[in-house]
């Protein structure tokens, strides 16, 4: 083969090989642009709503951190211990917050979200919330429905079984983890986990890094 016809099906071969990857990157771009449902869920959209689902209330002048966060995602499960810490250390002086980030990315994330939705409905939400996180290297990524696992969770929990496949299949329910999305997507928030402390969104460079947000929020509180 002549080194002018080799060069050119070279080049031929890169320049397919870069459409492949251009239509792939616009594909995962416009199925992770559009959440269901409009943008703010029909109201302006807030970092906090009074529905919104609370493991810790610290009372008045507590510190209020919101983490928008997805039960499949793997960096939520790394900082799961962090916060669980934190929880820990600063309890009685934070009000923390979950609120619904179910990425499109991810089979089960929505099934975990409304089986934790679910699970808060019967007062139990902070079983769930860690026994989804406990057990995510089991179930997440898995290529098929995990549905029927989160519901054994919510059986070993002792929940009222009719009451929690009501919820399940509840449009309420969906609308409920909708709006905690599309107020995210408002909100700016592109990835899991993301952390608003006192209404202001934290950059996580380090794991210390929320941390110092606390602390320095309740300095000027």
């Amino acid at each position: 083969m002549k080194p002018a016809v080799k060069a050119g099906l070279v080049a031929l071969a890169a320049a397919i090989v870069l459409i492949i990857v251009a239509v792939i990157v616009v594909l995962i771009n416009q199925r992770n642009g559009s959440p269901p449902g409009s943008e703010d869920g029909g109201s302006r959209a807030q970092v906090l709503r009074e529905n919104s689902r609370v493991l810790d209330d610290g009372g008045d002048g507590s510190v209020t951190v919101v983490e928008f966060l997805d039960f499949e995602c793997e960096a939520c499960g790394a900082f799961y211990p962090v916060v669980e810490d934190l929880r820990e250390r600063y309890d009685g002086e934070i009000t923390y917050v979950i609120r619904y980030f179910p990425l499109p990315g991810h089979l089960n994330s929505r099934n975990a979200a409304f089986a934790a939705e679910a699970a808060a409905q019967q007062g139990r939400l902070e079983e769930m919330y860690r026994k989804l996180f406990e057990t995510q290297a089991e179930w997440g990524e898995a290529p098929e429905s995990r549905a029927s696992l989160f519901r054994g969770f919510a059986e070993e929990m002792g929940l009222d079984m009719a009451a929690y496949d009501s919820a399940i299949s509840d449009p309420a329910t969906v609308a409920r983890v909708d709006l905690d999305y599309n107020d995210g997507r408002a909100l700016g928030v592109s990835g899991t986990p993301t952390f608003f402390v006192n209404g202001d969104a934290i950059t996580l460079e380090r794991y210390d890094d929320l941390e110092t947000a606390i602390v320095s929020a309740g300095e000027r509180t």
